[in-house]
């Protein structure tokens, strides 16, 4: 679980139009990233903030599963 890996005091949360713009995609594409359970978010109200190590992981793993 990423908690264990960092403090989470020390966890970068980006919003969902920070993660679209790393990933070059829309944030309709984020949205359903997160609620497939694809990408992990917490959510804060009535947004999401998605961890960065949480897209690192993402995008790791989608790199993996191409080749």
């Amino acid at each position: 679980m990423m908690a264990s890996e960092t403090p989470l005091s020390d966890v970068r949360f980006l919003t969902v139009a920070e993660v679209a713009t790393i990933m070059r995609v829309s944030k309709m594409t984020v949205y359903r990233l997160v609620h497939s359970g694809e990408l992990e978010a917490i959510r804060v109200g009535r947004s999401f903030r998605v961890p960065e190590q949480a897209v690192n992981q993402y995008l790791r793993a989608a790199f993996v599963g191409t080749v």
